[in-house]
């Protein structure tokens, strides 16, 4: 085994329930071996890393991936635990940013890997890329030592493309939408705080029929599309006979209601993306009623008050009691998953383990991105210090705009950390038995 820092081990020790012994050690054993790694972050990879080559068979690393007994759900949740309790002030909000990322692949034998529209694709021509897409959800947070507020993953679901022989229309009950995984990992979360307001944040794609009815201390935001139908709320029964409305009248196209100048526009002084901004807003009670049934909304259209003619920003939320400044921030939070991606794929290396089997696939991307959830956890509560910043300054003077840490320096520490413990003095163990063996073959061989 790999020595491993008493801070991290500390940390590491608080998932010992997701496994048992000896699975937690070759947990512990990868784990090092993919933040150590800073190329080829394969599973033989983690094995270089960890300094195990030679040590223990490849067979190990690929069975803990592919056989072991232990859940990524159950391993994701244990994190987000522990996220809340360190990160979060007691009986604050939990903010759930919500996205799905593509990690390409090669083969046509790799479980769930499909063609899937490739977001960031530098070219027109190629659009599209082979691999597993993943949902993922992460825990928006903000420490003390940075500006921006960072997403850390801690539940992820493969979507894979509704079969051929369902009908058009009609769920697909084995391949759930993207919308519909998500839901099912924010029940799981909010199932275990149910004295905690949940509130999620996607984008315009997960805007659908998926998210009706919520519990009463989740909510969802959206940026809604241009063509929603909207409708008035549900109007008071009137005592005649017959079926009482479920809606009220339809309103006004998205672009029609921001051109409105009649209206009642206000003021609101929201932050977000690094800057403080005075932003007009309108709201509007509504119902989605494609979508969200008889939940009662808000749509919140922020307009930039240099350019009043053009909408900037529309946004649904079920969330009814938060100021309209409040969901505008919350949203604009949600782009710290973007980031997320970014470090995830191009720092850590997350994505670039080659196995094909359903167990494997299923585990292994996941395994990559709770650890990059670990390794800022442990920077958070562990590993921070002023004179990170300060030493890269040094380093790189003409680097003047550097005020915060990035996630490379939390890696990077991580990495100095572990290799410092591999040096510190400590108390000598008992010989094992092959060492003795070798031992006394050598001896042997000298002696002939």
């Amino acid at each position: 085994m790999p020595e491993v820092p008493c801070s991290l081990a500390g940390l590491l020790s608080l998932l010992a329930p997701c496994f048992t012994a000896p699975t937690h050690r070759t947990f512990q054993a990868l784990l090092v071996g993919f933040v150590s790694r800073t190329a080829d972050r394969t599973v033989c990879g983690m094995l270089v890393g960890a300094r195990l080559t030679g040590v223990w068979h490849h067979c190990r690393a690929h069975r803990f991936f592919s056989r072991a007994c232990w859940s990524v759900d159950e391993l994701g949740l244990r994190i987000a635990d522990i996220v809340i309790d360190r990160l979060l002030e007691p009986g604050a909000p939990i903010v759930l940013a919500i996205d799905d990322t593509l990690l390409a692949r090669r083969g046509r034998r790799v479980h769930g890997a499909h063609w899937h529209h490739d977001a960031t694709a530098n070219s027109s021509r190629k659009t599209s890329a082979w691999g597993n897409n993943w949902v993922v959800v992460g825990i928006v947070v903000r420490v003390a030592f940075l500006d921006r507020p960072v997403c850390l993953p801690v539940a992820l679901a493969l979507w894979r493309p509704r079969q051929t022989h369902v009908p058009k229309g009609r769920p697909d009950p084995e391949r759930p939408s993207k919308p519909r995984l998500a839901r099912q990992i924010i029940d799981s979360i909010a199932a275990i705080y149910p004295e905690r307001t949940v509130h999620g944040v996607g984008d315009a794609g997960y805007a659908s029929g998926a998210w009706r009815g919520l519990p009463e201390r989740v909510t969802m935001t959206f940026r809604v599309r241009r063509d929603a139908a909207l409708y008035a709320p549900t109007p008071p029964k009137t005592g005649r006979l017959g079926r009482p409305a479920k809606r009220g009248e339809r309103l006004a196209q998205i672009a029609q209601i921001a051109a409105d100048s009649t209206a009642d526009w206000t003021h609101a002084t929201a932050t977000r993306y690094a800057k403080t901004e005075q932003l007009h807003v309108r709201v509007v009670r509504c119902l989605w009623y494609e979508a969200l049934n008889d939940t009662p909304c808000r749509l919140i259209i922020v307009r930039d008050p240099q350019d009043p003619a053009r909408a900037q920003l529309a946004l649904i939320t079920t969330d009814l009691d938060c100021t309209p400044a409040q969901i505008i921030e919350r949203y604009a939070d949600r782009w710290s998953i973007e980031v997320c991606f970014q470090d995830a794929k191009h720092v850590f290396g997350v994505g670039e383990a080659r196995n094909r089997v359903q167990p494997a696939v299923e585990r292994t991307a996941p395994f990559g991105f709770l650890t990059m959830t670990l390794t800022i956890l442990w920077y958070a509560l562990s590993g921070h210090h002023p004179d990170v910043v300060a030493a890269h300054r040094a380093r790189a003077p003409w680097y003047l705009t550097k005020t915060n840490p990035s996630t490379t320096d939390m890696l990077a520490k991580l990495r100095r950390t572990i290799i410092a413990a591999q040096y510190q003095p400590r108390r000598a163990s008992a010989p094992t038995r092959q060492e003795i063996t070798a031992v006394q073959q050598a001896w042997a061989a000298a002696a002939a």
